[in-house]
C-alpha cells in the first residue's frame, strides 16, 4: 500500500546511511513514498532537529509517518519510541526530537516504547538504530500495523523546551536555533512575541552587533547589509542581503539574541 514516510536526520549525504534506511523501508513496503525533509541537521543537535522538523512536518498530510533520527544516545539506555497524534505517526529516539512537532498538531498524543523485536531487523547494531529499528518500524506502520502492536504504552516520554525565548521587562532573550544554507540566522524568538512592540524602533543584538528595527524583506537593504526580519517559519531571523550573515557575524548555534523595545 502507498504511504508517505518522511526522513529527517543528521546523517548528511556523503555516506550511505540515508540510502540504506530507504532500502530497508522499501524492502518491507515497496510502494512506500519516501520524502527527505533534511539530512543536514548539525551532528547530535537535538534542538535544531526538533525545530527544523516541527516547522516542516505541518505541511504534510495528516496520515504521514515521520522518522526523525538525531540520536546522540544511540545504543545507550535511551528508549526508541513511536508517537501518534491524530492520524500522524512519529518514529524516533526518546530524546524530545519529535515531541515539539507532535504537540503542535493539537491532538492527544499516544506513545509506545519500541520493544517488540519482531518489527526490527534481525540484527541490531548499537550504532545504527535508524536502519535497524526506526526504518523497519515505520515501514510496518505503513502496512497497517497498529501502534499498540509495536510496544508497550508509555506516558513519560522526554520533553524538550525547543523554541524557548523569555521576556524580561522590555527585552526578549532567545538563542540561535538554526542557520540555513544561505547563512540566515534563525532564532527561537517567535513573531508573536513582538506583537506589543513597535517593529521600527526595536533593536536586535547578536554577537555584539545591534540592528535597528525588524524589516519586511531582504530587498529593503543594500547588498551585504545586515538586517532582522521574520523568517518563513515565523521567527525572528538575522540575515544579510546576498551574503551569509552567519559568516559575517561568526554566529553559531546557541548564540544569545536579545530584542529590546
Amino acid at each position: 500500500m502507498s504511504q508517505i514516510i518522511t526522513l529527517t536526520t543528521d546523517f548528511g549525504l556523503s555516506d550511505g546511511f540515508v540510502g540504506v534506511m530507504k532500502g530497508v523501508i522499501l524492502g518491507i513496503n515497496p510502494q512506500a513514498t519516501i520524502v527527505d525533509i533534511t539530512h543536514d541537521i548539525a551532528p547530535q543537535n537535538i534542538e535544531q532537529g526538533a525545530f527544523v522538523f516541527a516547522n516542516a512536518c505541518k505541511y504534510f498530510p495528516p496520515n504521514t509517518i515521520h522518522v526523525v533520527v538525531v540520536d546522540p544516545g544511540v545504543g545507550s539506555t535511551r528508549r526508541a519510541i513511536a508517537l501518534q497524534a491524530g492520524e500522524t505517526f512519529f518514529v524516533a529516539p526518546d530524546n524530545g526530537v519529535v515531541v515539539y512537532a507532535a504537540r503542535n498538531l493539537q491532538h492527544e498524543i499516544r506513545a509506545v516504547h519500541l520493544n517488540r523485536p519482531e518489527y526490527w531487523r534481525s540484527h541490531v547494531s548499537n550504532t545504527f538504530h535508524g536502519r535497524d529499528i526506526f526504518a523497519p518500524v515505520a515501514a510496518h506502520l505503513s502496512l497497517g500495523v497498529s501502534l499498540d502492536a509495536l510496544g508497550d504504552s508509555v506516558t513519560n516520554w522526554t520533553q524538550l523546551a525547543c523554541g524557548l525565548a523569555l521576556r524580561y521587562g522590555d527585552q526578549i532573550v532567545g538563542r540561535v536555533v538554526h542557520i540555513d544554507r544561505f547563512g540566515n540566522i534563525v532564532t527561537t524568538i517567535g513573531e508573536e512575541m513582538l506583537e506589543a512592540m513597535d517593529r521600527t524602533r526595536i533593536t536586535v543584538t547578536i554577537r555584539g552587533k545591534v540592528l535597528q528595527g525588524v524589516r519586511s524583506t531582504y530587498a529593503v537593504v543594500e547588498r551585504g547589509e545586515l538586517l532582522a526580519l521574520i523568517s518563513s517559519s515565523g521567527h525572528v531571523e538575522v540575515a544579510a542581503r546576498d551574503e551569509s550573515a552567519a559568516q559575517m557575524l561568526g554566529a553559531k548555534l546557541g548564540d544569545e539574541v536579545v530584542i529590546r523595545s
